[in-house]
């Protein structure tokens, strides 16, 4: 098994950046076209856990935008030509508390899809 091919790595870093600009834009169709579209998928969040794209686009139609933020360190690394893992630090505007966040994403035939996210921040623990 191949680790670490930059092809796939560049190739999940435009899924990952095209993801943060949505998040930012609070682009719900962008966020979930980037998302399995499947009850497998699994989010979870600061204050939710979700399972399912249902339960995961309920959520993102209620909250009405995430909190911006700035990416603080982004690292991606790929397993073999079809999976890669993305995590993330960032600082929220405002805030001195740091923020992680890990995504696994999957090539299907429709392209790369976060099959699993975390999003947390530091000391926070509800």
């Amino acid at each position: 098994m191949e680790i670490d091919n930059p092809a796939v790595i560049q190739e999940v870093r435009a899924c990952f950046d095209r993801y943060e600009k949505a998040l930012m834009a609070d682009d719900i169709p962008a966020m979930d076209a980037l998302f399995h579209d499947s009850p497998t998928t699994v989010r979870y969040g600061v204050g939710e856990v979700l399972y399912g794209m249902e339960e995961i686009r309920a959520f993102r139609k209620g909250r009405g935008g995430s909190p911006q933020r700035i990416l603080t360190r982004v690292t991606i690394n790929s397993y073999g030509r079809d999976l890669a893992v993305a995590n993330a630090e960032f600082r929220r505007e405002g805030a001195e508390r740091r923020g992680r966040q890990s995504q696994t994403w999957v090539r299907f035939p429709d392209g790369w899809k976060v099959v699993s996210a975390h999003v947390s921040l530091e000391g926070v623990t509800s």
